[in-house]
């Protein structure tokens, strides 16, 4: 199926995806970290499905104005199926908030990666934000992929838009900015990994700056990047 909706899709856009996705896994979430460019994904799919499930991962790191920002964001867009996650056993393996300082991948798993998984059980696919020029490991992204590990699809509607193409599709549709934007952080993820970054260096250069990580852990499955599976 997977193979085949690619195809399928191939001169189309984020819209058709969408509906594509609908269709083919109905019952398919869409999980966002309403960040900086979140909204253009969750306003398409407002408009093709209001009530699609919506889950944002609260790892109780995040930024004050990320936590504000998600309700406006699910407010401005009348969203009607949203959930917030958050780990169970924060207390007990991170009592003091300082896992991310000793190991950064433990953190992601513990406050990211196992909720979401929890969170997905009851779905046969999820939806992404991901986009090919965020970093080297999208280059290849596809709209449509299958986690081999868990059968799950997963949905890239915005795969092959540029840079360009989400500040325009912003403008245009006036949406809502993520306040720490105007402030020098175009990507954002929890507040004590993710720092300002100067003109002219890579968006994400401020996540989890100065160590060999740029990924957060949710599109790995048992330590590897998940890819396109076969035939399904």
């Amino acid at each position: 199926m997977v193979s085949a909706l690619n195809a399928q899709l191939t001169h189309h856009g984020a819209t058709d995806v969408l509906r594509a996705a609908f269709e083919a896994v109905p019952d398919v979430a869409l999980v966002s970290s309403f960040g900086a460019e979140s909204v253009v994904l969750l306003h398409l799919a407002a408009m093709v499905k209001r009530d699609v499930p919506v889950i944002f991962i609260d790892t109780e790191m995040l930024f004050a104005e990320t936590l504000v920002y998600q309700q406006e964001v699910a407010e401005r867009l009348r969203l009607e199926n949203v959930t917030v996650i958050r780990a169970d056993d924060i207390a007990t393996k991170d009592p003091d908030g300082t896992l991310h300082r000793r190991d950064t991948d433990a953190c992601c798993a513990l406050r990211k990666t196992v909720p979401l998984q929890k969170a997905l059980a009851p779905y046969s696919g999820w939806m992404t934000g991901r986009k090919r020029y965020q970093s080297q490991t999208r280059t290849s992204l596809e709209f449509f992929e299958v986690e081999d590990a868990t059968g799950r699809i997963k949905v890239n509607p915005l795969a092959r838009w540029s840079p360009e193409d989400v500040l325009e599709y912003m403008d245009e549709n006036r949406l809502p900015r993520h306040p720490l934007v105007a402030h020098g952080y175009p990507s954002i993820g929890c507040a004590p990994c993710t720092s300002k970054v100067a003109d002219g260096e890579d968006p994400r250069a401020g996540r989890w700056r100065d160590q060999d990580k740029d990924e957060c852990g949710i599109h790995f499955v048992d330590g590897k990047l998940v890819r396109v599976g076969q035939e399904t």
